[in-house]
Protein backbone atom coordinates (compact mmCIF):
# COMPACT_ATOMS: atom_id res chain seq x y z
CA UNK A 1 0.00 0.00 0.00
CA UNK A 2 1.02 3.62 -0.17
CA UNK A 3 3.16 4.63 2.82
CA UNK A 4 1.12 6.68 5.31
CA UNK A 5 3.48 8.99 7.18
CA UNK A 6 0.68 11.01 8.78
CA UNK A 7 -0.98 7.95 10.29
CA UNK A 8 2.41 6.64 11.40
CA UNK A 9 3.15 9.91 13.19
CA UNK A 10 -0.25 9.84 14.85
CA UNK A 11 0.26 6.27 16.07
CA UNK A 12 3.70 7.20 17.40
CA UNK A 13 2.26 10.17 19.31
CA UNK A 14 -0.43 7.97 20.83
CA UNK A 15 2.17 5.39 21.88
CA UNK A 16 4.37 8.07 23.46
CA UNK A 17 1.40 9.53 25.32
CA UNK A 18 0.46 6.13 26.73
CA UNK A 19 4.06 5.42 27.78
CA UNK A 20 4.24 8.78 29.58
CA UNK A 21 0.97 7.97 31.36
CA UNK A 22 2.19 4.50 32.37
CA UNK A 23 5.39 5.95 33.84
CA UNK A 24 3.24 7.89 36.32
CA UNK A 25 1.53 4.78 37.69
CA UNK A 26 3.17 2.96 40.59
CA UNK A 27 3.81 -0.69 39.71
CA UNK A 28 2.04 -2.98 42.18
CA UNK A 29 1.09 -6.64 42.11
CA UNK A 30 -2.54 -5.68 41.57
CA UNK A 31 -1.86 -3.67 38.42
CA UNK A 32 1.27 -5.24 36.91
CA UNK A 33 -0.57 -7.17 34.19
CA UNK A 34 -2.53 -4.07 33.20
CA UNK A 35 0.59 -1.93 33.01
CA UNK A 36 2.30 -4.58 30.90
CA UNK A 37 -0.71 -4.59 28.53
CA UNK A 38 -0.38 -0.83 28.17
CA UNK A 39 3.29 -1.05 27.27
CA UNK A 40 2.54 -3.84 24.80
CA UNK A 41 -0.14 -1.68 23.16
CA UNK A 42 2.35 1.15 22.80
CA UNK A 43 4.94 -1.17 21.27
CA UNK A 44 2.34 -2.50 18.86
CA UNK A 45 1.33 1.01 17.80
CA UNK A 46 4.95 1.88 17.07
CA UNK A 47 5.36 -1.32 15.09
CA UNK A 48 2.23 -0.56 13.08
CA UNK A 49 3.60 2.94 12.45
CA UNK A 50 6.86 1.44 11.23
CA UNK A 51 5.18 -0.86 8.72
CA UNK A 52 2.89 1.96 7.54
CA UNK A 53 5.89 4.14 6.76
CA UNK A 54 7.30 1.31 4.67
CA UNK A 55 4.01 0.83 2.80
CA UNK A 56 2.87 -2.39 4.43
CA UNK A 57 -0.49 -3.19 5.98
CA UNK A 58 -0.26 -5.86 8.64
CA UNK A 59 -3.48 -7.10 10.17
CA UNK A 60 -2.26 -9.43 12.91
CA UNK A 61 0.39 -9.57 15.59
CA UNK A 62 2.13 -12.67 14.28
CA UNK A 63 2.83 -11.03 10.92
CA UNK A 64 4.26 -7.98 12.71
CA UNK A 65 6.74 -10.35 14.32
CA UNK A 66 7.59 -11.91 10.96
CA UNK A 67 8.11 -8.42 9.53
CA UNK A 68 10.69 -7.77 12.23
CA UNK A 69 12.38 -11.11 11.68
CA UNK A 70 12.15 -11.61 7.92
CA UNK A 71 12.01 -8.13 6.40
CA UNK A 72 14.05 -6.07 8.86
CA UNK A 73 16.29 -9.01 9.80
CA UNK A 74 15.96 -8.09 13.48
CA UNK A 75 15.85 -11.43 15.24
CA UNK A 76 16.51 -9.62 18.54
CA UNK A 77 13.39 -7.50 18.20
CA UNK A 78 11.39 -10.47 16.95
CA UNK A 79 12.24 -12.42 20.11
CA UNK A 80 11.34 -9.50 22.37
CA UNK A 81 8.08 -8.93 20.52
CA UNK A 82 7.12 -12.60 20.37
CA UNK A 83 7.71 -13.07 24.10
CA UNK A 84 5.58 -10.01 24.90
CA UNK A 85 2.91 -11.12 22.41
CA UNK A 86 2.69 -14.55 24.03
CA UNK A 87 2.32 -13.07 27.51
CA UNK A 88 -0.24 -10.51 26.37
CA UNK A 89 -2.28 -13.25 24.69
CA UNK A 90 -2.21 -15.24 27.95
CA UNK A 91 -3.80 -12.28 29.70
CA UNK A 92 -6.33 -11.31 27.03
CA UNK A 93 -7.42 -14.67 25.63
CA UNK A 94 -6.92 -17.02 28.58
CA UNK A 95 -7.63 -14.75 31.52
CA UNK A 96 -4.28 -15.40 33.15
CA UNK A 97 -2.70 -12.85 35.42
CA UNK A 98 1.05 -12.51 35.19
CA UNK A 99 3.11 -13.22 38.27
CA UNK A 100 4.48 -9.91 39.56
CA UNK A 101 8.11 -10.75 38.78
CA UNK A 102 7.20 -12.03 35.29
CA UNK A 103 5.16 -8.88 34.68
CA UNK A 104 8.03 -6.66 35.82
CA UNK A 105 10.48 -8.43 33.48
CA UNK A 106 7.93 -8.34 30.65
CA UNK A 107 7.50 -4.60 31.13
CA UNK A 108 11.27 -4.18 30.81
CA UNK A 109 11.21 -6.18 27.57
CA UNK A 110 8.31 -4.14 26.23
CA UNK A 111 10.12 -0.90 27.08
CA UNK A 112 13.23 -2.14 25.22
CA UNK A 113 11.05 -3.02 22.25
CA UNK A 114 9.46 0.44 22.37
CA UNK A 115 12.85 2.14 22.52
CA UNK A 116 14.32 0.13 19.64
CA UNK A 117 11.22 0.45 17.48
CA UNK A 118 11.11 4.17 18.24
CA UNK A 119 14.66 4.53 16.96
CA UNK A 120 13.82 2.69 13.76
CA UNK A 121 10.72 4.81 13.27
CA UNK A 122 12.56 8.05 13.97
CA UNK A 123 15.11 7.24 11.27
CA UNK A 124 12.25 6.62 8.82
CA UNK A 125 10.25 9.71 9.75
CA UNK A 126 13.25 11.91 10.47
CA UNK A 127 11.67 12.98 13.78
Amino acid sequence: MTPDRAKAKSLAETARGRVNFLKEIALKESNASFIFEGYYSSALELLHALVLVKGFKVINHICIGYYLRDVLKREDLFRLFDDCRYKRNSIVYYGRKLDFNVARESIKKAVRLIEQTGLLLESELKL
